[in-house]
This record gives C-alpha cells, sequence and structure tokens, in this order.
C-alpha cells in the first residue's frame, strides 16, 4: 500500500482554472478602480446640468466611500455566512443595474443613493472575490496574484479617466450620463465571464459540507484528488464569528490588519485627491505641475508592479516595513522642506509613490492569509470598510488643514501616519510567506 503523503493542493502548479479565476477576480477589481474613479470625470458637466449645490457635489462622492464601509461589513458577514460565490456574482450584477440606472438621474438625491448602493456592491466585491482567490490559489502564488489585484484597480481608474474624458468631448450637452452609466459596460461582461465559478471547497468544508467540496476538487484539480489534498480537512463543520476569533487570541491580528490597512491609504487618498492643490501650495505651477501629477501616478502603479513581483522573494514582513519606511521619510522631508526646489518636490513625491506601492499591495494579501476560512472574509471587510472610512476623513480634512496650517504641516501629518504604520508593522507584522493557508493563519 502506497502510504506516501499526499500532494496538498497549496502544493500544486498553478492550472488553467487558476488562471481564469485570477481574471475574473481581476476583472472586479478594474470594475471597482473604474466605478470608483468615474465620478472625478463626470462632475463638473454633471453638477452643472443638474444644479448641483456644493453640499450635493460632497454628498455625491462621499457616498461612494460610505457605502463601500457599509459594504465591508455586510459583505464581510454574508460571505462567511451564504459562501463566496453567491457574492461574487452579486456584486458586478448590483453594479450593472445601478449604473444603467445612473443614465436617468435627475438629481442629488437619486444620485446620492446610486452611488451609495453601488459602494455597496464594491465592500462586496472586496470581501467575496478576495477570498475565493485565496482560497483556490496555490501558496506559492498566492501573494503574487493577490497584489496583482491592487494594480488592476489604479488600471480601472486610469481606464476611467481616458474613457470618461473620451466619452465627455461629445458635443451633446448630456454627455455626462454616457460618462455615469459606462461602468455597466464592464460590470455586465464580468457577470457573464464569472458564470460557471465554483463554490470554494474550503468554505464548503467549514461548514461540514464534505461532498460537495470533494466533488469541487476533483473538477478543478482532477480525479486523482480528494479532500485528503487539502490541509483544511479538519473542520468540525461548527461556525465561528469574529467575537469567537476574539476570543481565541485573534484580535492582535484584526487589530494589524485594520491600522495598517488605514496608515497606507489614508494619505494616498489624500494626497492624490488633491495633488494640484498641494503642488500650487508647494510653488510648482505650468508644464512642472501638470506633467509632475501624471509622473507620480504612473510611479505609484510602477511601484505595485514592483511590489508584486517582490512579494515571493523578500517576504511580506521585509516589503511591508521597507515600504513605510522610505515613503514615511519622503514625506517627512516634504513636510520639513516645503520651499525646497521644484525638482526636489518631484522627486520625494516620486520616492514616495514608488515606496508606498508595497504596503498597498499588501492590503489584500495580508488580510486575507491571517485568518481561518470561516472568518476571512469578515476580517477583509472589517479592513476595507474601516479604509474606507479613514480615508474620506483624511481626504475632508486636507483642504482643512492647507488652509488652517499651511502645507509644512500637512505633509508632517501625512508623514506621521506613515511612520505610525512602519512601528505598528515592526510591532505585529507577521511573515507568511511559503505558508499554506492553514498555517499562516494558525497564531
Amino acid at each position: 500500500m502506497d502510504r506516501a503523503k499526499p500532494v496538498l493542493i497549496d502544493d500544486v502548479e498553478i492550472n488553467r482554472f487558476h488562471q481564469f479565476l485570477t481574471a475574473r477576480t481581476g476583472g472586479g477589481w478594474i470594475m471597482v478602480g473604474y466605478i470608483l474613479s468615474i465620478i472625478g470625470v463626470a462632475t463638473l458637466s454633471m453638477s452643472a446640468k443638474l444644479g448641483l449645490s456644493g453640499l450635493w457635489q460632497g454628498m455625491v462622492a462621499a457616498m461612494a466611500l460610505l457605502g463601500v464601509f457599509c459594504g465591508g461589513f455586510l459583505g464581510g458577514w454574508l460571505t462567511d455566512k451564504l459562501g463566496r460565490q453567491k457574492l461574487f456574482y452579486a456584486s458586478p450584477a448590483v453594479i450593472f443595474l445601478c449604473s444603467i440606472a445612473m443614465y436617468w438621474v435627475n438629481g442629488g438625491m437619486s444620485l446620492s443613493l446610486l452611488r451609495l448602493i453601488s459602494g455597496l456592491a464594491v465592500g462586496i466585491e472586496y470581501t467575496a472575490a478576495g477570498s475565493l482567490l485565496t482560497e483556490f490559489i496555490p501558496q506559492k502564488s498566492r501573494g503574487s496574484r493577490l497584489s496583482l489585484l491592487t494594480v488592476l484597480w489604479f488600471l480601472g481608474a486610469a481606464l476611467a479617466y481616458i474613457v470618461g474624458n473620451a466619452l465627455l468631448n461629445d458635443a451633446n450637452g448630456d454627455a455626462w450620463r454616457n460618462v455615469m452609466a459606462s461602468p455597466a459596460v464592464i460590470a455586465g461582461l464580468l457577470f457573464f465571464f464569472r458564470l460557471g465559478t465554483p463554490e470554494s471547497p474550503r468554505w464548503l468544508l467549514s461548514k461540514g459540507r464534505r461532498q460537495e467540496a470533494e466533488k469541487i476538487i476533483k473538477q478543478v484539480y482532477g480525479a486523482n484528488f480528494s479532500l485528503k489534498n487539502i490541509a483544511e480537512d479538519k473542520s468540525s463543520g461548527k461556525a465561528m464569528t469574529l467575537s469567537d476569533a476574539l476570543r481565541a487570541g485573534y484580535g492582535k491580528r484584526i487589530f494589524f490588519v485594520v491600522m495598517f490597512w488605514a496608515c497606507a491609504v489614508i494619505p494616498v487618498f489624500a494626497v492624490y485627491a488633491f495633488v494640484p492643490k498641494l503642488f500650487q501650495a508647494l510653488h510648482l505651477t505650468g508644464n512642472l505641475a501638470a506633467w509632475g501629477s501624471m509622473g507620480i501616478t504612473l510611479i505609484l502603479v510602477l511601484g505595485c508592479i514592483a511590489a508584486t513581483w517582490l512579494i515571493n522573494y523578500i517576504g511580506r514582513r521585509t516589503l511591508i516595513i521597507h515600504s513605510f519606511l522610505w515613503s514615511g521619510l519622503a514625506l517627512l522631508a516634504l513636510g520639513l522642506l516645503p520651499d525646497a526646489a521644484g525638482w526636489i518636490v518631484l522627486s520625494l513625491f516620486g520616492v514616495y509613490a514608488l515606496f508606498i506601492g508595497g504596503a498597498q499591495v499588501l492590503e489584500f494579501v495580508y488580510p486575507n492569509e491571517l485568518f481561518p476560512t470561516e472568518i476571512r472574509a469578515s476580517a477583509v471587510g472589517m479592513g476595507a470598510s474601516l479604509a474606507a472610512l479613514s480615508s474620506a476623513v483624511g481626504t475632508w480634512l486636507v483642504p482643512v488643514s492647507l488652509q488652517s496650517f499651511g502645507i509644512g504641516t500637512t505633509m508632517l501629518a501625512a508623514a506621521v501616519i506613515t511612520l505610525l504604520g512602519l512601528l505598528i508593522s515592526l510591532l505585529l507584522a507577521p511573515e507568511t510567506k511559503s505558508m499554506s493557508l492553514q498555517e499562516a493563519a494558525q497564531l
């Protein structure tokens, strides 16, 4: 009798199903980046046509982030309770319907409501899609494929500006309606592309549904694979809640995920939402400011791509520490040298953009790796929700800080937040490189 240890699913090579699932999940991040960014393209034209006051413009902009905040909590709970597959279909379906409806909006109230519901769908996308991909991808490819999602988010944001501006060039005065409805194209295609995606066998096992889990394992990996090839085949079928996780000792990890995620996104959202205003305060104008804005955005994307490549070589802990360290020092220098020459200012912004990419890509790696299957989506949802709330507050405070305290103090505040992320990472960031999901989730 052959008593050799079975090959675990975590150790198999990437197959065609994994490639398709990565594409189906990555398409969701392109959709999310697109729908969260498209409002910036349409705001001026839309506000003029609908007669939106400053209050309503702010309300429309804030509603999507409020939706993400609520959707992260709701999506995490639903994804852990109902399964990954159902919510994997739900998010593009909801965004498709909301985007179509945006074509006929007639005021700030209806627009705000649709943006809120779209934001809810984004929060659900973060929890369902991230968990599903994590639970299928082999461990040696898990880090790079999860971190790729951040790159695709920024690709979706860039696509929103390209497509949105092209649509606005239409002589039709209501071209903004086409802009606001345009996410429906991506969401509709994504919904059909996702049809046929199976449920996560790890989630099925966590619910005691062993026969269904084994059927999917054989479907994805072949007839020679079964429950004995999955390390998590130890579930009692007893559900675990977040309160159970806290009692079991996962509170420190939840605190780490929420705090590092917030420290990574607050300065990024605040800085990039007000790049022209910050450049003006730093005495950068004209072509230097215009090219500089595009340049640092490109560098941020390149930083995320570099981090996606580095993550499996230097590990998660080393990556996040160096990301916060060097990006924080760049912001500190900007705060201490607000009157520096233009090329120095741009260089420091470039250093920040390049190195913060490491923390950005880990926003969907760490939360998905550090928790058991039963609460994985809830943990991701909590991180996404509080990060959305933090980034909204940070973005709102930037113009207030610039007016009340000046550019130097504003950049110093951003540096303090980033260096707080460094301190938290030094104290709490674990290393999950080369670990199976079962090993990474163990305390």
